[in-house]
């Protein structure tokens, strides 16, 4: 059973601003996190960026990330940010969006 892909609107317009060679790595990428979401690599601590429980997943030679979310129960890769590697950027902005988030 296919796990359903969930974005985030920012991961989504980040999608959308890549060029059109990126999108169809990207999407590559995508279509074998359905099928097999645990593929990525588990991320952590690092830089004091804490992105502990989230994936992520190469495309583009390494130079780009797909930042992701396993929810195992319900059969959902949530997408966080995909971009770029260089300067973080990718976590940085995975990590925004998760201290956005209402606590509670």
């Amino acid at each position: 059973m296919d796990y359903n892909l969930i974005w985030k609107p920012e991961a989504e317009e980040e999608f959308d601003k890549l060029d059109h060679a990126l999108q169809k790595h990207a999407f590559t990428q995508l279509k074998k996190l359905k099928k097999s979401p645990q593929l990525g690599l588990p991320l952590g601590k690092k830089a004091g960026l804490d992105l502990t429980g989230f994936q992520k997943l190469y495309f583009s030679q390494k130079k780009y990330r797909i930042v992701y979310q396993l929810d195992e129960k319900n059969k959902k890769v949530i997408i966080w940010s995909i971009g770029k590697r260089e300067d973080m950027k990718v976590y940085v902005e995975a990590v925004k969006r998760l201290r956005s988030l209402p606590s509670g």
